[in-house]
């Protein structure tokens, strides 16, 4: 980022990403704990993710605050202005996460207990190492002003999206096995599939990320590879 002669400008920059860097800390952990919630059958743990998500909201608030202000103070030009409306949409991007955190803990209040033990769960899990990785790269990428790895995870996003096939065929089996096991499958299909939106918006952040250092927007269409047919739900059930 460019060293300006003003220290206040330099200083109301660096706010900003210390909030977005604030706002991913605290969606990882919502992840995390979600999920973990999910195998442990954490009503208590679920409900905390839920209350937590009031957090991301108001700094996200805190951050379009501030950027217009810098906005209307500076009248930024070039890479201070990607910059700064980058921080928005990321920050936009990383509350969407929050959301989608937010629903899978919501479905962990209202699971069966008697049916975490199938092999999904594990998927899930497996699913959640990924997403984790790809959010905690992105933010390392806007971070350390780096497009090369901001590259990287907008290059490997379909890698969710198959495993989140793989899991949609087996829950499908599972639920033709056994009936009984319909409703608690289903919770499993859409916490997957928020899952992999997660993932969708951690490659967004990529993609904002790449912008801001080069002022060019990645090329070709994005990696997919999600075939089911929750692919197309625009919000969670």
């Amino acid at each position: 980022m460019t060293q300006h002669t003003v220290r206040a400008y330099d200083e109301e920059l660096g706010t900003l990403s210390s909030k977005i860097n604030q706002m991913g800390g605290i969606a990882e952990a919502m992840l995390v704990d979600a999920v973990d919630a999910l195998a442990k059958h954490d009503v208590t743990k679920a409900r905390s993710v839920i209350e937590r998500d009031a957090q991301l909201d108001s700094i996200q608030h805190d951050i379009e605050e501030l950027a217009v202000l810098i906005i209307a103070r500076r009248q930024p030009m070039a890479n201070d202005l990607r910059h700064i409306m980058g921080t928005i949409r990321i920050a936009s991007d990383i509350e969407r996460i929050g959301d989608l955190v937010k629903n899978i803990a919501k479905r962990v209040t209202v699971i069966e207990e008697r049916f975490l033990g199938v092999r999904s769960v594990t998927g899930i899990q497996h699913m959640t190492h990924l997403v984790l990785g790809q959010v905690k790269a992105v933010l390392d990428s806007f971070a350390q002003n780096n497009p090369d790895l901001a590259r990287h995870v907008w290059l490997h996003d379909g890698e969710v999206d198959t495993l989140n096939n793989s899991l949609f065929r087996e829950l499908l089996t599972y639920m033709m096995e056994d009936p009984r096991a319909i409703t608690f499958s289903t919770h499993l299909l859409f916490i997957a599939k928020n899952i992999e939106r997660a993932g969708d918006h951690a490659t967004n952040i990529a993609e904002t990320v790449f912008f801001i250092e080069t002022g060019e927007q990645l090329s070709g269409p994005r990696p997919k590879g999600d075939s089911s047919v929750f692919a197309v739900s625009g919000k969670d059930a």
